[in-house]
């Protein structure tokens, strides 16, 4: 059985429909709403099944059900993780560099998913891999991992998040790159700014420079591939460490960008989830 939400109905939604309860208390998506209305007893009022026209009443209990997960399950791989919060709905974790997000022709049962999986089997669970937002192999820092379909939708697009990075050359201040992302080769992941790309704009501010780099905090207004690292190749100045957009880094053995803070309501309890990482020890010999 699915994850399942019980609820006592307040004044709030006293003579309100349930499509309103789903989407104004839970931000449940359209999707989501069809894909619980059609699963057996996915919404109950006082024990009956309900429409999602049928109203609510001060006092009623009523119970969601969501549908079990559908998709493909991982291999478990036994990797210890940094577990940073969890519960029901949400696994957040604090990803080491050089670990991949997923299995692809490269990784085999030695990524983020294959750690995540072992985790909850350990523990009696079991779920679809759900990273709101991914990280690439070499960056490290905050992975959100959604437990369940509901709770993937109920927090897409409302994440704050804000990363670190060092950059070669010396920029001061704080400012904004608006340059449009392109992907030249469909096989190929490198990107590039050009025109025909896709909107992408990145905020930045310098926290201090050292010999001749930048330690920068980064917030992103969009979420295309690569951005910062494409976005500070760019201007020039690619990230330390980036072999695929600047060089090598006797200093560090991958990019220096971290998602360092992440800040979201928890589309169930609706308290306020707010997480900060340390900034990586491998950085020491940079900052």
């Amino acid at each position: 059985m699915g994850r399942i939400l019980e609820y006592k109905i307040k004044d709030d939604f006293d003579g309100k429909k349930v499509e309103h309860f789903l989407r104004k208390q839970l931000g449940m998506s359209a999707r989501v709403i069809k894909d619980v209305k059609f699963s057996e007893n996915g919404l109950v009022l006082n024990g009956k099944r309900v429409r999602t026209i049928d109203l609510l009443h001060t006092g009623d209990k009523f119970t969601i059900t969501f549908p079990d997960d559908t998709g493909e399950m991982f291999e478990p791989l036994p990797f210890p993780l940094e577990i940073l919060f969890e519960d029901e709905d949400f696994l957040i974790v604090n990803k080491p560099a050089g670990l991949a997000n997923h299995p692809s022709h490269n990784h085999q049962g030695d990524t983020l998913a294959n750690a995540v999986a072992f985790h909850l089997k350990e523990n009696g669970k079991q779920s679809v891999f759900r990273s709101v937002g991914r990280l690439d192999k070499g960056t490290s820092g905050i992975v959100i991992c959604a437990l369940n379909r509901f709770a993937a939708a109920a927090v897409s697009g409302k994440i704050y998040k804000e990363y670190e990075a060092v950059c070669e050359g010396v920029l001061t201040g704080e400012g904004v790159i608006d340059a449009p992302i392109f992907r030249p080769d469909p096989i190929i992941t490198v990107r590039t700014v050009d025109e025909r790309g896709e909107k992408a704009v990145t905020e930045w501010r310098a926290l201090k420079n050292v010999n001749g780099r930048t330690l920068l905090r980064i917030h992103l207004r969009t979420g295309r591939t690569h951005q910062i690292r494409v976005h500070f190749a760019h201007l020039g100045m690619p990230l330390t460490g980036d072999t695929m957009y600047g060089s090598p880094s006797d200093l560090i053995s991958h990019q220096a960008l971290v998602c360092k803070y992440c800040r979201f309501t928890h589309p169930v309890t609706k308290e306020i989830i707010e997480i900060e990482v340390p900034t990586p020890a491998d950085w020491k010999n940079i900052i």
